[in-house]
């Protein structure tokens, strides 16, 4: 038993990598082939380690994904907001640190993991059905702060509306991986051919030790632990979001600090979504919606996925550390505006693989509104509607 969990570990480090590193290609997808298989796969392994295998897969993936999202511009829904201050460091040699901040925020979100995890399991049960309830304008109410404090209110507002009917009408539709056509057009396609309009040239990148005020830390991670619980059992929000509601719950926060903050909840939220199917029998991500295909989860494998996390967490960063050196020695000898061009290429056939025709159209739909906010000089984070909206349909009570 001890060694097939120990495989299990492997091979969920080794698709964490392809999954993290590989554009358009989410967790999700696989888990997804994995339920297809697991008539038979339960035939050679036990469902608990089919189980570790998705839980160790989708930490390994928290990780590794934030390096094609900053370097190349190519994110996924839970890394999009992270391409505006990770490409802006990257476009000063600083594309190594952007991780570096990426991944301490994501080992900062699985020490806080201690800290929460009694705390949702006695707490979280009573409270649910009152969040839920309010839930809808908890999220009205961030999106007014988020649009008050534009400077071209016109504009940033103009944004706002046309990114919610976007995203209304996009997860409205018949479509195959909806978010994946919508984000990479938002945040990924968009960008990649700004960079390729303004010719944008990668200077050699600076591989440099962390140096950090410790104070730095206490707003993304008080936003983070404040967050995180309570997105953690909604399957509306993404970690975009949480991060959207965390910084304009506690004002502004610097690039450093947000990237520091989208690290801690895309770990905290990931982790806490198994915690949240044990005790409100609640799936919030796709990879808690396999595990309950597969096992009923008692408190024995809640304890043993939480150690699996720990484990994988640690290595899983200094595996991304590692790659994030190799891509800062390397990217500034290629010819960028080809690698953003390739890039492109390669995100508009995933979505046309994935999400067909009517997906394609939608992607070029969000490109367009994506590179509208480059043009116009308006923050993309406005362009987070697209998801905020829907959201607040779903829970607005009827």
């Amino acid at each position: 038993m001890l060694i097939e969990l120990l495989l299990s570990l492997f091979m969920g480090i080794i698709f964490g990598i392809i999954t993290g590193l590989a554009p358009g290609i989410h967790t999700n997808l696989v888990s997804a082939i994995l339920l297809s298989l697991s008539a038979s796969l339960v035939l050679f392994f036990s469902p608990l380690t089919l189980v570790i295998f998705i839980v160790t897969m989708s930490i390994t993936n928290s990780f590794l994904d934030f390096i094609p999202s900053i370097y190349l511009g190519a994110p996924d829904e839970d890394t999009a907001l992270s391409v505006l201050p990770g490409h802006f460091l990257l476009l000063k040699g600083k594309g190594h640190e952007a991780i570096l901040l990426s991944l301490l925020g994501a080992l900062c979100g699985i020490a806080l993991l201690v800290i929460i995890i009694p705390l949702f399991i006695l707490i979280i049960p009573k409270i649910y059905p009152f969040i839920e309830r309010m839930m809808s304008y908890f999220l009205v109410l961030i999106c007014i702060l988020l649009l008050s404090r534009a400077k071209e209110k016109i504009p940033a507002l103009v944004i706002f509306i046309l990114a919610g009917f976007l995203g209304f009408l996009t997860l409205s539709l018949p479509l195959k991986q909806p978010l994946l056509c919508l984000l990479t057009g938002l945040f990924g396609s968009s960008t990649l051919i700004y960079s390729i309009s303004q010719k944008t040239e990668i200077p050699e990148q600076k591989i440099s030790p962390l140096k950090l005020d410790k104070k730095i830390f206490i707003k993304p991670l008080l936003a983070s632990s404040i967050v995180s619980p309570i997105v953690s059992f909604f399957p509306g929000m993404g970690n975009s979001e949480a991060a959207i509601s965390g910084s304009t719950l506690l004002g502004k926060l610097s690039r450093k600090q947000f990237l520091i903050l989208l690290g801690s909840i895309s770990t905290l939220t990931m982790a806490l979504s198994f915690v949240a199917l044990y005790s409100i029998n609640k799936a919030r991500t796709g990879s808690a919606a396999a595990v309950s295909q597969l096992i009923n989860l008692d408190f024995s494998s809640l304890l043993l996925i939480l150690i699996s996390i720990t484990l994988v967490s640690l290595i899983s960063s200094l595996i991304a550390i590692k790659l994030s050196k190799i891509f800062a020695k390397n990217i500034s000898k290629f010819n960028y505006s080809k690698i953003s061009l390739a890039v492109l290429i390669f995100l508009s056939l995933i979505v046309l693989f994935f999400s067909g025709f009517m997906g394609f159209l939608v992607f070029i739909s969000s490109t367009i509104l994506g590179l509208t906010c480059s043009y116009f000089s308006v923050r993309k984070g406005y362009l987070m509607a697209s998801l905020l909206v829907p959201t607040i349909f779903l829970y607005l009570p009827i």
